[in-house]
């Protein structure tokens, strides 16, 4: 990915060795709850947050998050050096995204509101409760900002077997496009439709839709990215489809408890998620993002 003469974003916030961040410890999290079921906050660390780890929500909520995702330990890796560089990544990355929203709300005569990103160590303090690493990267509605624990990157590495920069990337666009769905109302449309739900299975069925139109938002990210900064070398679309893909909750319901659920889906299976990162990518149109008007997922 070709990234290293982009602008970086103002809007980074490094709370890493700051109180709040650090001292990581294994279990749940206090979890904000809405009025009348799962509010928005809960929907944010309930659904979204448990973005590539596969940990279930029911797990979140009851504070038994199983232990061998619980044991996500503080990055080792040095401050300076390497680690430096991810950030700069990091913040060219979130530039890149500031820039390709900015003209995409201008054309629906909208304007863009950029987030920020926390990057912590262990655990964080977010205007959705406290955090830990341990539940992977998230997006918090409450206070619009994305956070994430640098050393996922080494899981989504060696756990998930998803290397590669443009890999990372699409981690930080799929947070960013549940940023978009938060300003364009969307998620609170899902919130209200999931108290209406008739049950868990269909209310499962609107994350699905919610997290799959994120996959498509980070395709539609890539697009334009691209198509104005020629950021795409050769093998990296297939480095964003092997992440899709090692995120499945069929993948990560397989391999975690042997069997499958789909009911039990919140954010797609893997052919899903290749789908429709794979439809940004090519449409990059807001309209191709619809996930909610779709016949078949």
């Amino acid at each position: 990915m070709r990234w290293q003469d982009g602008r970086e974003s103002e809007n980074v916030e490094d709370r890493r060795g700051t109180p709040g961040s650090g001292g990581f410890r294994t279990g749940g999290i206090g979890i904000p709850i809405g009025r009348g079921g799962i509010g928005i906050g809960g929907l944010a660390v309930i659904v979204v947050v448990s973005l590539l780890l596969g940990i279930n929500p029911l797990d979140l909520l009851q504070g038994t998050a199983p232990q061998d995702q619980a044991r996500y330990e503080q990055s080792d890796a040095p401050r300076g050096g390497g680690d430096d560089e991810l950030k700069r990544f990091v913040s060219v990355v979130l530039a890149d995204t500031e820039d390709t929203w900015a003209a995409q709300f201008q054309q629906i005569g909208r304007t863009y509101q950029d987030p920020a990103l926390v990057l912590f160590s262990g655990t964080v303090d977010s205007g959705c409760g406290f955090a830990q690493a341990a539940m992977g990267p998230f997006y918090c509605p409450q206070d619009l900002k994305v956070y994430i624990d640098l050393s996922f990157y080494r899981d989504l590495r060696d756990r998930f077997r998803a290397p590669g920069d443009f890999a990372q990337a699409y981690v930080i666009a799929h947070e960013v496009g549940h940023h978009v769905q938060n300003l364009l109302g969307i998620s609170d449309r899902v919130q209200q439709a999931q108290r209406q739900a008739g049950s868990q299975a269909e209310a499962n069925g609107l994350s699905v839709r919610l997290e799959l139109q994120a996959d498509c938002f980070a395709g539609l990210w890539a697009n334009h990215a691209n198509r104005e900064r020629q950021i795409i070398e050769p093998g990296d679309v297939e480095e964003a489809l092997m992440a899709a893909s090692a995120i499945g909750d069929d993948r990560l319901q397989r391999q975690s408890r042997g069997a499958v659920t789909p009911d039990s889906f919140t954010h797609g299976s893997s052919a899903q998620r290749v789908q429709w990162f794979r439809t940004g990518l090519e449409r990059g149109e807001l309209n191709a993002c619809d996930t909610f008007r779709a016949e078949r997922l």
